[in-house]
């Protein structure tokens, strides 16, 4: 019976464990995430800026268009490159996350 007692008890504090690793691990994926889309935040702002300075002193209509027209494939291209690293930032949340639940549910098994 005792014997019970302590597999019981070893058993509750690795699910503890793993339940810490699983929320350091968040933790550490969103503050990941949240400092990624910051910079973007701030540099998508500081190009935005820079257009509007350059669009106030174009000399001409179709100088106009050439800045914006550079302004919006940078801005697409910049976007797509950011959404692909946000994805991988949440895949690789997602899996790291995962790695602590995995090995109590491997040492549920081997019992």
């Amino acid at each position: 019976m005792l014997k019970n007692f302590e597999d019981f008890q070893k058993l509750g504090q690795n699910n503890v464990d793993a339940a810490m690793k699983v929320f350091g691990e968040w933790n550490k994926g969103w503050q990941a995430i949240a400092a990624e889309m910051t910079d973007y935040t701030k540099r998508s702002f500081e190009e935005g800026t820079a257009t509007i300075e350059k669009l106030l002193s174009a000399k001409s209509f179709e100088q106009a268009v050439e800045i914006q027209t550079g302004y919006a494939k940078r801005t697409y291209d910049e976007y797509m490159h950011q959404v692909s690293k946000i994805g991988g930032l949440y895949a690789e949340l997602a899996k790291e996350a995962y790695k602590p639940v995995e090995k109590a549910l491997q040492s549920v098994r081997q019992h």
